[in-house]
């Protein structure tokens, strides 16, 4: 899998893309990370890439001729999911990771100032999505957990897919609580079910205890909002 990322702050990505099940993808060669630095298609000396916005208002706009030029370089002549991280994005899910990690080749377009302008948005993204109900400074960040949500779904990179199959919102709701040893820490006790050897209920308290934490935390994602 072959990720392009187009960013102000390629710097940002050093570290990330060198530890954890990100580096471990990069070292099996799992996904191919691209950073392309968008002020190499700024048009000045001084690398320009926003500007004040018309109407009049706060904040700057990225401009469109540095963005368009940056995706058509990554593009080369291809047809290339182009993805944008935007509060104004539908949420990304879990199935929707699951989804783009099968995909062999995609765009990632990180804004920031107060937007990108709207007609790279109307032409050339593919699709928008936000990871939360917060503004952040750039879409470095969110292009980060994007990246790091995909690679753990390439083959080999855990050592286990099932660990991730089980993750919750992979089938729709939470994951139930995890043990592991000592058998008990500081008086509290691993519940006997887990240490019992019986697979069936041990199932059946896992999906219990799932369904208790989804309806607690998350009752949105059993269709109830309360």
């Amino acid at each position: 899998m072959k990720i392009h990322v187009l960013t102000l702050f390629p710097d940002m990505f050093t570290n990330f893309l060198q530890e954890s099940m990100v580096g471990i993808a990069l070292k099996q060669k799992a996904i191919e990370v691209n950073l392309i630095d968008i002020r190499d298609f700024a048009h000045d000396k001084h690398r320009t890439t926003d500007d004040y916005p018309y109407g009049g208002g706060a904040g700057m706009v990225m401009k469109p001729e540095p963005l368009y030029e940056a995706i058509l370089f990554a593009k080369q002549g291809k047809e290339i999911p182009v993805i944008y991280f935007t509060p104004q994005g539908k949420l990304l899910k879990q199935p929707t990771v699951f989804e783009y990690s099968k995909i062999d080749e995609l765009i990632i377009l990180c804004g920031r100032y107060k937007e990108i302008d709207q007609r790279i948005r109307d032409t050339l993204v593919t699709v928008e999505f936000s990871i939360g109900d917060y503004v952040l400074s750039g879409g470095e960040i969110p292009a980060m957990v994007f990246i790091d949500a995909v690679a753990r779904l390439q083959k080999g990179v855990l050592g286990d897919i099932d660990s991730a199959l089980t993750d919750s919102h992979q089938n729709g709701i939470l994951g139930c609580p995890h043990y592991t040893r000592p058998p008990e820490f500081n008086g509290l006790k691993v519940p006997d079910v887990l240490i019992s050897g019986n697979h069936k209920k041990i199932e059946e308290w896992r999906a219990e205890k799932a369904l208790e934490i989804t309806r607690k935390n998350r009752p949105d994602l059993l269709g109830n909002d309360e």
